[in-house]
């Protein structure tokens, strides 16, 4: 289904606008422009990351190495700029997001080229770079620190409205005008339909592989960029949070795990309803391992919804 609009994609976003109304009987504040924009700002590095699981996710495959992605990229810009160079704390924001596009070709030849389920592949990616972390820190927190630019993309303000989501927007807006109005789009969401038949036509699914993964290591790597420059340092496993809401964004905004159908749309109204909700349950002091709880049965809800949805269509 290429359309951008769906039911399932709206889902989220009623969801997102009943939490809002909910919320609004025991915390006020919620209805305030401050807060929602807070709630803006902090929607947009989930959101970078659900926006590059959701190109892998159409391709059928999935990003475990997303937690250290970001943590990698997070500690390599930072480590640029607390170098005292300028030249250096110029290339940290480039550097980050180069080092996330050589993750991506990496994990797009482990699924591509070796044919090793992307799963294994990508989880596997992960704990080397938290291997690789750990040697280069000690165990420590990293040194180093966010540029100027950095928080102001993370925490700056145009017109009212939160840089870093703005810059969230402007990602989804470029990645949706690929998958729409570009083969690459078309192809992405053959592969995930039926990857041998589309191999079959003629397509060269290695590359299409390649560059989807890629771009989501460049989505997670921004997300570690705008990450640091919120909290001006990088530390260890400051990406290990965001997997599973990461995971329950896309799936949320009705992106099939098994590929090749679904959008940006949606994944947008996922992050957004799975950052309201976290808010409030943080309101109402649930704790980490309940909030845990909670997105895996939503993960699960929704999968079974797809499941049961593909059953009555078929």
């Amino acid at each position: 289904m290429n359309r951008a609009i769906t039911p399932d994609s709206l889902m989220p976003y009623i969801g997102t606008a009943l939490l809002i109304i909910a919320g609004s009987f025991f915390f006020p504040q919620i209805l305030t422009f401050d807060y929602l924009t807070q709630q803006l700002q902090i929607a947009a590095f989930l959101g970078l990351l659900a926006t590059g699981a959701t190109i892998v996710i159409l391709l059928g495959h999935i990003d475990l190495s997303v937690p250290w992605v970001l943590t990698g990229a997070a500690i390599l810009s930072t480590a640029l700029v607390g170098s005292g160079d300028p030249l250096l704390t110029a290339l940290a924001v480039p550097a980050a997001l180069a080092f996330g596009a050589l993750i991506g070709i990496v994990n797009g030849i482990g699924v591509a080229v070796l044919r090793i389920p992307s799963m294994v592949w990508t989880l596997a990616i992960n704990s080397i770079l938290l291997g690789l972390a750990v040697l280069n820190t000690g165990g420590f927190n990293p040194k180093g620190e966010a540029s100027p630019l950095m928080v102001s993309m993370a925490s700056g303000r145009v017109l009212g409205l939160p840089m870093s989501f703005l810059i969230w927007m402007a990602v989804c807006a470029v990645i949706t005008l690929f998958l729409t109005r570009t083969p690459f789009g078309r192809y992405l969401r053959s592969i995930g339909y039926n990857e041998k038949a589309t191999f079959l036509s003629g397509v060269s699914t290695p590359s299409v592989v390649f560059a989807a993964f890629a771009l989501a290591g460049m989505c997670s790597a921004m997300g570690g960029v705008l990450l640091a420059g919120y909290a001006n340092q990088a530390y260890q496993s400051m990406g290990d949070p965001f997997l599973l809401p990461t995971i329950a964004a896309v799936v949320i905004g009705g992106t099939s795990i098994l590929g090749g159908r679904g959008g940006l749309f949606g994944t947008v109204g996922g992050a957004l309803f799975i950052t309201l909700l976290t808010s409030i349950l943080s309101v109402m002091q649930i704790g980490d391992a309940w909030k845990s709880i909670v997105f895996g049965v939503i993960i699960l809800a929704m999968l079974l919804f797809q499941t049961m949805r593909k059953g009555a269509h078929a």
